[in-house]
């Protein structure tokens, strides 16, 4: 059986917990930063699990996952 590739958009856009949850950071936390407040740049710069409706699709695009 040969090595599955790994999707390398979504490598770069998520990453395994400890736990082995999948993990995706917010948008809107790149530019445009000044008419937010500090409270929603901060919550923005937190990861958040990836919901259950994706979890599926995202784990098929990384075979091997992603420390």
């Amino acid at each position: 059986m040969p090595k599955l590739k790994s999707h390398k958009g979504a490598q770069k856009r998520f990453r395994l917990s400890a736990s082995g949850k999948i993990k995706r950071g917010h948008s809107h936390a790149r530019h445009i930063l000044t008419k937010k407040s500090s409270k929603r740049k901060r919550k923005l710069d937190m990861d958040v699990p990836v919901d259950t409706t994706d979890r599926d699709r995202v784990t098929r695009m990384m075979p091997y996952g992603r420390s």
